[in-house]
């Protein structure tokens, strides 16, 4: 790593402390949520990332989806653009790739999510790159990969979600394929990619980190690819459930709401069938004999959750040691009391948000500070990279 003494840190927007990737630095060439993201799980623990971004718009996500009605910046920015310094710099302009340049030559880690081929023809291609930075780990995250037939077309996480058998799997028996409501592939990916991104800082050898969408969800698929390699068998849908358990649904109590059940130990399953009633019949004896009969046992509990309310569901759930949770929103999450404990959701520059993805005893990870607007540490990051001035723009 870098170790870089030009004081950068000094110029970060806010916060204490360095965290633990503090001699990171990372160039951020990407645009949306994945690439991004993965610069941001490397932020959110101390690395220097740099955003650069196209001006005069900068990346798109500042305008995607719902806004904070403070500065009219998108909310999904706030968050993909956190823990990050910015600067817009134009790929296109000579002066500005120069500056590029200068900027990867100072650099650990490169991130971009081009269509492969696009660094090249910039002349950013990773092999010139190492020449002068023979350490740098370029992490590129498509859509399908850096080769394969598929290479070149344009990818999103719709087609990951369609082609790596996820969509196939969701929704009710009889009904579509559901895909999810959320950027699920986006957010896999990005942390697929910050992890690779790390093993590769880790080996000491600069490298290109290769990482697309639809491998990064086809992993959530684990022991769906060999039962359909070795026993030729496809997972059906299933609505809330899963092939190999049951109970295991979403179910509506008697004062309208939703819990969810899962049954996956067989001490939990033998409790549960006890508590509503069924543990007496020699069919529901085990795993094979539950999923033989799911439908009869699925009825069954949904009689006995509709006749008592969420807050006895719970009460007699955890009484007999059995696993449930009510079915949560966001305005459930913002008042529950483990997530409060546990800081969960934290406020930033009067945005909340989620607090890091995980939480180490000693070298913590923090949110010093939301997504800033395009160009805020344009100026500070030219000087590091061009101190006589000679480049600026």
């Amino acid at each position: 790593m870098s170790g870089r003494g030009d004081g950068s840190e000094a110029e970060a927007p806010s916060g204490d402390g360095p965290g633990p990737l503090a001699d990171l630095r990372v160039i951020d060439l990407a645009t949306v949520i994945a690439g991004p993201g993965c610069a941001r799980y490397l932020a959110d623990f101390g690395a220097d990332v740099i955003k650069v971004e196209r001006p005069p718009g900068g990346d798109g996500v500042r305008a995607m989806g719902w806004t904070d009605p403070t500065d009219g910046l998108s909310l999904w920015w706030k968050i993909v653009g956190r823990n990050k310094r910015t600067i817009a710099l134009d790929l296109k302009d000579p002066d500005d790739l120069a500056a590029v340049r200068r900027l990867i030559d100072s650099a650990d880690v490169l991130v971009e999510n081009f269509r492969p081929g696009t660094l090249e023809r910039l002349g950013l291609d990773p092999d010139v790159l190492h020449r002068t930075n023979p350490r740098l780990v370029v992490t590129r995250v498509t859509g399908f990969g850096q080769t394969g037939p598929y290479k070149d077309r344009p990818g999103f996480a719709t087609q990951a979600e369609a082609l790596s058998g996820f969509a196939a799997i969701n929704g009710e028996p009889d009904g579509q394929p559901l895909l999810p409501p959320i950027a699920l592939t986006d957010e896999v990916a990005a942390l697929v990619a910050a992890f690779a991104t790390m093993v590769a800082v880790h080996s000491g050898v600069g490298q290109v980190v290769d990482v697309n969408l639809i491998e990064s969800m086809l992993q959530l698929m684990g022991p769906l690819v060999p039962l359909y390699g070795l026993r030729g068998e496809v997972q059906e849908r299933l609505g809330a459930g899963i092939p190999y358990t049951v109970p295991r649904n979403t179910y509506r109590t008697s004062d309208g709401r939703w819990v969810a059940v899962s049954t996956s130990a067989e001490s939990v399953a033998e409790r549960v069938m006890d508590l509503i009633g069924l543990g007496d019949d020699p069919r529901f004896g085990d795993f094979s004999g539950r999923v033989a009969h799911r439908d009869l046992i699925d009825e069954r509990m949904a009689e006995w959750m509709a006749a008592r309310t969420m807050e006895q569901v719970l009460a007699e759930f955890e009484a007999a040691h059995a696993a449930v949770a009510p079915v949560y929103d966001m305005a459930d999450i913002a008042a529950d009391p483990h997530f409060r404990a546990r800081g969960s959701i934290v406020e930033v520059d009067g945005v909340p948000m989620p607090e890091v993805v995980a939480r180490l005893s000693a070298t913590p990870g923090r949110v010093r500070w939301a997504g800033r607007p395009l160009d805020a540490d344009g100026e500070a990051i030219r000087r590091e990279v061009d101190p006589d001035g000679s480049a600026a723009g």
